[in-house]
């Protein structure tokens, strides 16, 4: 029997966080899908911060809520910078 008066400890297994080009792959996908223009949509929530731009459509709603807004402007700039060679 295990002695009571000793610290136990408990190991809690944690979901791998998701990079935010991640997010944001997801996100478009999701707002395609449902016919959504996906620069709009997204430029709508960044602006705003009202979820409601984006679908609940795959759980899209749910995972761009749980980056800030400026990592995703920060990532789109980011991507843009180097996709022009720039940095």
């Amino acid at each position: 029997m295990d002695d009571i008066n000793n610290t136990q400890y408990f190991t809690v297994q944690k979901e791998p966080e998701m990079q935010v080009k991640d997010v944001l792959e997801i996100i478009f996908r999701a707002l395609t899908e449902k016919g959504y223009n996906p620069v709009n949509q997204i430029v709508g929530y960044i602006m705003s911060g009202d979820p409601t731009y984006i679908t609940s459509h795959n759980n899209a709603r749910s995972l761009i809520m749980k980056v800030e807004r400026d990592e995703l402007v920060e990532e789109i700039l980011r991507d843009y910078i180097r996709s022009h060679g720039w940095g």
